[in-house]
């Protein structure tokens, strides 16, 4: 029987989710605690992988194992087994064929800026004192919805068959938060995309190269052209991986149950 694992995990104690020789990931640390508990060697295939020090918000995952289970008691089991960074939030009988990476539809990502330094938020969003230009950098992110190609946005040497993503959404909203008191009025910027697939880094890269655009420091037209170069030594920085959060995973259950 296949199982759809649904968690969320505060990724700044791991080196991603995928599995690294001499450096602490979230899939061994799961793999050990299915193990101990299910008392045989369990290996989870993840929907994707994220990067050192990203979040998940909503992450999947999924394993085989024959003998029936009750889901709820071992939902309960493994929060209590797993580090205090790593939660289950349900197990999911699916169809043996269900797969979490190639079965998924859509995935989003969330990207979080702190305006105004927070002592709380130090490594799950960016602090960027700069002033930014908002309305230009969501006329940028518009465009990003006209391309499929950004290898310009990829990690250089990565494995992958091509670089074409749909791209759903892209947009920047702003929010107020509590800062010793006294409200910050639009201290936080979050960056949100939606696509069917992402390259690797390629989030981090897009906001870095926003973040340019809010400077002024390049144009729409210059935007345009590096998604156009195809080549990542014109686009942005890559900003620091303690912003980015992926937030959900979509499936169709009903095709895969």
């Amino acid at each position: 029987m296949r199982y759809f694992i649904k968690l969320a995990y505060n990724g700044t104690q791991y080196h991603g989710w995928q599995y690294q020789p001499n450096a602490s990931s979230v899939q061994e640390t799961m793999n050990k605690a299915f193990s101990v508990i299910l008392n045989s060697e369990i290996n989870l295939m993840g929907a994707g992988r994220t990067d050192t020090g990203v979040h998940a918000k909503e992450m999947y995952a999924h394993f085989d194992f024959d003998t029936p289970f009750d889901i709820p008691n071992l939902v309960h089991k493994l929060n209590s087994y797993l580090p205090k960074d790593i939660v289950i939030y349900d197990i999911i009988p699916v169809s043996d064929e269900a797969h979490t990476r190639f079965d998924a539809t859509k995935r989003t990502y969330e990207y979080h800026i702190n305006t105004f330094k927070d002592a709380f938020l130090q490594e799950q969003s960016w602090y960027f004192h700069q002033k930014l230009d908002l309305d230009l950098m969501n006329e940028a992110a518009k465009l990003l919805l006209k391309h499929t190609d950004f290898q310009c946005f990829s990690k250089v040497n990565t494995d992958v068959n091509t670089f074409d993503c749909d791209i759903f959404e892209a947009y920047w909203t702003r929010s107020g938060a509590e800062q010793s008191g006294a409200k910050q009025e639009n201290s936080k910027l979050i960056f949100t995309i939606s696509a069917n697939r992402f390259l690797r880094n390629m989030v981090r890269s897009i906001v870095g190269t926003l973040i340019n655009i809010g400077l002024h420091k390049i144009t729409l037209d210059d935007f345009e052209s590096i998604i156009k170069s195809k080549s990542r030594d014109k686009a942005g920085f890559s900003v620091p991986a303690h912003g980015l959060y992926l937030t959900k995973i979509e499936y169709d259950f009903e095709k895969i149950r």
